[in-house]
């Protein structure tokens, strides 16, 4: 019954932004880090961001650092990924997770199925 269900995806322009949600069911998201990982296509699945249960830290990866946000609203049990002046390098299936240590994404328990975010002109 547990679920991470992704939202808000789609193609848009170089420079442009999306906001991605993720609804999470079937467990308490608020003990959990939550976080967001992308995979283009050729290539390994990334960390993208990572924020912990208590939403005071937050780790990006280098390449999206300054351009996208992660938050999370424990009441809507959902999590939030901003992303702002998107580059098509950008372009990858995306996945929010929930990790139960509370504190880190390194071990991720639970994951969503994804969905595409295409960045083209």
């Amino acid at each position: 019954q547990l679920q991470l269900v992704e939202s808000g995806g789609g193609l848009v322009q170089p420079g442009g932004s999306l906001r991605l949600s993720c609804a999470a069911s079937g467990f308490t998201l608020k003990y959990y880090a939550v976080g967001w990982f992308r995979q283009a296509p050729g290539k390994e699945r990334e960390a993208v961001a990572c924020m912990s249960a208590s939403g005071f830290n937050t780790t990006y990866a280098d390449s999206v650092k300054d351009r996208f946000t992660i938050s999370r609203d424990d009441t809507k049990m959902t999590t939030y990924l901003q992303m702002d002046n998107l580059k098509p390098e950008d372009t990858a299936i995306y996945y929010c997770a929930a990790d139960s240590d509370g504190s880190t994404c390194l071990l991720v328990d639970h994951w969503g199925r994804g969905i595409q975010v295409t960045v083209s002109s």
